[in-house]
């Protein structure tokens, strides 16, 4: 089909988005995973305007505590100061813009500059003694010198949120049913979640929202990952298959999740055979304890129920048969950095901490039977878009018409290219 034929058939509701709830048609422009104006347009109405992921507060388990990371595009440092609060700088010396902390993390009481010296305390303040006459006597009256804040920090169950936006909407605002998902993430244990140690990075040479799409895309998981499930079906003494039962959740402002009772055990309180008795018992104990907790219709949601979830624009929370945190960011338009992060429930058994981290490595990790799939998915993608003059349009259909949506469709999908449609057209 021409773009001819699709402008006459169809009712287009951006450039790049043809969305027709009537026919049960839904297709995005090849153009807005390859063009650089796309790109720089997507830096200014979405990641200056959106709440992104920062980090967990177990990261920063004591008092000046520090680490850094690029948070859309800009280095940024997350710490804690000496009375424990936590701080969001952005990592530029106010002096002549070099990065004033170089170290990925540690704990300090203050930030020096390299370059010239510069230093400040670890609340922001510039701390730097000058000769007199150096500068004028009422030097950083205004705060010039001291370390920049970002425009908006905020925080949910643990999980921090910067915006460059000094006017976006509250972060609880913005989160809207995305919060459920965070509250059941806490509710795992009843001490909550921390990260634990260490980060996985790594690079695609694809288009960012390509992985946004597959991180909760039921549709590929048979066809793409059959290999896992082939050793997991070895592994559980049984057909390993995707559950009969599904469901999306469109959890507003672009934010989606699909659920459903998937064939492999989780650390929270879901054995299976391969585990053994031992694990047995512990998970029925962790059982109990979420049912005292929390009730038993909402423990055996959290427990026998994995889901993937996207929060609006590029963080993804799988909550599977491990809980993996990633976020994404554009390099160009055909190439991003992932980072990732293990969480686990505080408190847990040994034995229970190994098994979630070998669930995390065996599936989600770089060298995992997933995620290498799923990187090679997504690369040939991109190469396919060199195309684009004779196929223009990706097809995001599937499902559309249906009255209940289940994770093999692509609602989910649909609602993030919706909002970032609203978002690059300044609807949002």
């Amino acid at each position: 089909m021409s773009v001819t034929d699709i402008d006459r058939r169809e009712t287009r509701i951006s450039p790049y988005i043809i969305d027709d709830r009537e026919r049960g048609l839904f297709r995005v422009a090849r153009k807005s995973f390859v063009d650089e104006d796309i790109l720089t347009r997507e830096r200014d109405r979405i990641f200056n305007r959106c709440w992104l992921y920062l980090g967990h507060e177990s990261e920063l388990s004591k008092a000046n505590d520090f680490l850094t990371r690029n948070v859309g595009g800009k280095e940024v440092i997350f710490n804690r100061d000496r009375q424990g609060a936590f701080h969001a700088f952005m990592n530029t010396c106010p002096h002549r813009g070099a990065m004033v902390e170089r170290e990925a993390r540690g704990n300090a009481l203050a930030f020096k500059c390299f370059y010239h010296g510069w230093a400040f305390n670890n609340n922001g303040k510039f701390a730097t003694r000058m000769p007199p006459g150096t500068y004028p006597d009422d030097f950083n009256s205004d705060g010039c010198a001291n370390l920049r804040s970002v425009p908006k920090l905020a925080e949910y169950r643990g999980f921090y949120f910067l915006n460059y936006d000094a006017g976006a909407v509250s972060l609880e605002t913005y989160l809207a049913d995305a919060r459920s998902i965070l509250d059941m993430l806490c509710d795992h244990g009843p001490d909550g979640m921390e990260v634990i140690g260490g980060e996985q990075k790594y690079s695609i040479r694809a288009n960012w929202k390509l992985l946004m799409e597959n991180s909760y895309d039921g549709y590929h998981a048979i066809d793409t990952h059959g290999t896992y499930f082939e050793y997991l079906a070895d592994a559980i003494g049984g057909a390993a298959e995707m559950p009969a039962e599904t469901h999306v959740w469109n959890l507003q402002n672009g934010h989606a999740a699909i659920e459903g009772n998937a064939p492999w055990g989780r650390p929270v309180a879901k054995w299976i055979p391969a585990w053994g008795e031992d694990a047995k018992s512990e998970i029925a104990q962790i059982k109990r304890e979420l049912v005292s907790r929390v009730g038993e219709e909402h423990a055996n949601r959290i427990a026998m129920l994995g889901r993937n979830t996207g929060i609006f624009p590029n963080l993804v929370i799988n909550d599977i048969m491990a809980v993996t945190i990633r976020t994404f960011y554009p390099l160009a338009p055909n190439n991003m950095n992932v980072s990732a992060w293990a969480l686990g429930v505080k408190g847990e058994s040994e034995g229970f901490r190994k098994r979630r981290l070998d669930n995390f490595l065996e599936f989600l990790g770089p060298g995992g039977f997933a995620t290498p799939d799923d990187v090679e998915a997504l690369e040939s993608a991109q190469r396919g878009y060199a195309a684009l003059d004779e196929l223009a349009w990706n097809d995001i259909s599937r499902g559309m018409l249906k009255p209940k949506f289940e994770a093999t469709d692509e609602e989910q999908m649909r609602c993030f290219w919706r909002e970032w449609s609203d978002r690059m057209e300044d609807r949002a």
